[in-house]
């Protein structure tokens, strides 16, 4: 699929955030939501890509970004995992499914977490604009919209991810003093 050429590295930035920190969980989006919190927390990351490569049995079929999420916020999402998180998600946009139904999935998603960030990977070609059908309806729910093209790309993202999880770490801590 579209994402093929940087899905090794972002399955290894993924497999370093289970490993590394607390409370990390990890999902594939593809034609159907595959969590893989548990093939990743293999601390040898060859062996941690190997399995997730083994559960993931829609590797290249296309996304229904729309459905997925729904199943996510249905059963994991909404009630528990999402809310006041950080959520990240890694894709380009290009979907197959409804645009309607990712918009009203990412807004549902997104008056749960304390922040939603949108990796694209495109978004450093020259000329870019979210105009895919599905990038363009996640956009309006969106906080932060970065790159997710090299290492540097990546580290910038760590450095939003561990700025915001200090931010939501102070105002919980204010929230509960109040």
């Amino acid at each position: 699929g579209s994402m093929e050429p940087y899905a090794r590295a972002l399955l290894r930035f993924m497999h370093a955030a289970v490993v590394g920190r607390q409370r990390v969980e990890a999902f594939t989006l593809g034609t159907r939501l595959t969590r893989i919190t548990r093939e990743l927390a293999n601390r040898d990351p060859d062996r941690a890509l190997a399995r997730t490569s083994a559960q993931v049995s829609d590797w290249s079929g296309g996304t229904r970004l729309g459905e997925c999420l729904q199943n996510f916020n249905n059963n994991w999402g909404v009630g528990s995992l999402a809310r006041g998180s950080i959520f990240v998600i890694l894709s380009d946009g290009w979907d197959r499914g409804e645009p309607q139904v990712l918009a009203e999935q990412m807004l549902r998603l997104q008056r749960v977490a304390y922040r939603v960030i949108w990796v694209n990977p495109l978004k450093v070609s020259p000329g870019y604009a979210p105009l895919a059908r599905g990038m363009a309806a996640a956009m309006p729910h969106i906080d932060d919209f970065v790159e997710g093209h090299s290492l540097e790309a990546l580290r910038e993202l760590t450095e939003i991810i561990s700025r915001e999880s200090h931010e939501s770490f102070k105002t919980r801590k204010v929230e509960s003093h109040a």
